[in-house]
């Protein structure tokens, strides 16, 4: 039984390159956004000036290139018996609200601009810290949530550093 929910599921991600061409042909092929439906939310927002992420965006090309690797690599866990999902990509949904809910009951990030990203049970975080040893702490903080396989910290001390991370494009405010 598990294992047809994951041969199901990793037939449902197969068939999303072409439900993505199918839009493409609406939308055109350059149009990016988040395609997978990764989870990306900001946690804080207490540092005016903090470069703030492009989060998960694709064109349809690179969704058709990415889509199989995310079919090896979501059921690859649940094959190896680290997964009681079928597939990996389905932790994130979860695993992300739990944890913005938890970092800001937690107190000690309330001076910092963070985002999450979810993508196969690992949590990137991107914004801005006030020190190397805040930065370090919510990582650790990260790493006692349910589920979370990882952490990839691209955390930045202060809002002057550049970003390790892709920035969102500045959209320009309509005139008046």
């Amino acid at each position: 039984m598990k294992l047809r929910g994951g041969v199901l599921l990793f037939m449902g991600l197969t068939v999303l390159p072409f439900a993505a061409m199918a839009q493409e042909k609406m939308s055109g092929p350059k149009e990016r956004g988040n395609r997978f439906n990764d989870p990306f939310l900001q946690v804080t927002s207490a540092m005016p000036g903090c470069p703030v992420p492009e989060g998960p965006m694709f064109t349809q090309q690179q969704v058709r290139a990415e889509a199989h690797v995310r079919a090896q690599h979501g059921g690859s866990c649940f094959r190896s018996g680290r997964c009681r999902l079928p597939n990996s990509y389905l932790y994130d949904r979860e695993i992300i609200p739990r944890m913005v809910s938890y970092l800001r009951q937690d107190g000690r990030f309330n001076n910092t601009s963070v985002w999450v990203l979810g993508e196969r049970r690992l949590v990137t975080l991107m914004g801005c810290v006030q020190t190397p040893e805040q930065a370090r702490a919510m990582e650790q903080a990260v790493m006692l949530v349910d589920d979370v396989m990882g952490v990839i910290n691209h955390l930045s001390v202060g809002t002057t550093t550049k970003p390790t991370y892709s920035i969102a494009p500045v959209v320009p405010s309509p005139a008046r």
